[in-house]
């Protein structure tokens, strides 16, 4: 592990590329995350609007998407290349300058929110190959941990999202980090921007949503997921992913292809084989890669 991966470690959880397809249009389903990610288009602009409300679409140079609990639609024209990432809601801060508490439930432009990041589209474009782009990507990132650097209160932060993904109820989380449930749900509101319940429902969806792309949709697999993910049966996981995704399961995993999905491994060790740059695809939670045509979208 290099120094600059030792670095970025604690606050990237994915750096990759992504191709929406050969198609005039890309299209996208952006699912609810609990991390902050950022969609940089290598030419042209990108539009994300929330599914449920058509007319929040909007043209982003380069997008900024904060913790979330309903779907978007990301659509992409001309160009389909670019480079997506997702940070840890402590990296928000220390990379971007800015709390993911003031991101949540939003899609922004990166030039208002990280101002030092704007060029990064047209520096990406002018890469030639995967490594360069990564590098590129991964060098402004440490720039701008070093205009800002870690909180001081990282440290609690961590445990508490860490306590939360482990256990299934608020009260549960708390009596593990030995603090009052609500000292808990005001710490996590007012750096992440959703309540520790939210957060819980986000990790839990995440998790579904990887136990899905491996076991499919048949109804034993369903119910095996559901119980793995913490859901407590296969109609509550259906009822989660129609309120959050927009979609079942079975709709999403027919139009996201995620068997042809890069590996999400951390952002320093992603793959850097070029060939890898066919596959990813930008979101608002997720990297898979683009629907089969923008009708399937809505089914």
């Amino acid at each position: 592990m290099t120094r600059r991966d030792s670095l970025l470690r604690p606050f990237v959880a994915m750096l990759a590329p992504y191709d929406l397809g050969p198609g005039p249009v890309g299209v996208h389903r952006g699912l609810p995350s609990s991390t902050v990610s950022l969609t940089l288009p290598e030419a042209d602009s990108v539009e994300i609007g929330w599914l449920a409300r058509p007319a929040s679409r909007r043209h982003h140079r380069a997008a900024v998407a904060g913790l979330h609990l309903d779907a978007a639609q990301v659509r992409q024209a001309g160009g389909t290349r670019g480079v997506y990432l997702t940070l840890s809601p402590l990296g928000a801060a220390a990379l971007l300058g800015v709390p993911a508490s003031a991101l949540a439930g939003h899609v922004v432009d990166l030039a208002d929110v990280a101002p030092a990041l704007a060029h990064l589209p047209e520096r990406l474009a002018a890469c030639r190959t995967w490594p360069q782009r990564r590098a590129l990507v991964e060098r402004s990132l440490l720039a701008g941990l070093a205009r800002h650097g870690a909180r001081e209160n990282a440290p609690e932060l961590r445990a508490m999202l860490a306590a939360l993904s482990r256990t299934s109820r608020v009260h549960e989380a708390a009596q593990l980090l030995g603090c009052s449930r609500r000292h808990l749900s005001g710490r996590v509101r007012t750096e992440l921007g959703v309540t520790p319940k939210e957060y819980q429902r986000l990790v839990r969806f995440e998790t579904a949503r990887g136990r899905l792309a491996v076991a499919g949709t048949t109804k034993a697999a369903l119910a095996d997921v559901a119980a793995a993910s913490g859901f407590a049966d296969q109609a509550h996981l259906s009822r989660e992913w129609r309120a959050m995704a927009g979609c079942t399961p079975t709709a999403w995993l027919r139009t996201e292809d995620p068997a042809a999905e890069c590996t999400e491994d951390p952002a320093p060790e992603c793959t850097e084989d070029p060939a890898a740059e066919r596959t990813e695809g930008p979101a608002t939670g997720d990297p898979p890669t683009r629907d089969r045509s923008p009708g399937e979208e809505t089914a």
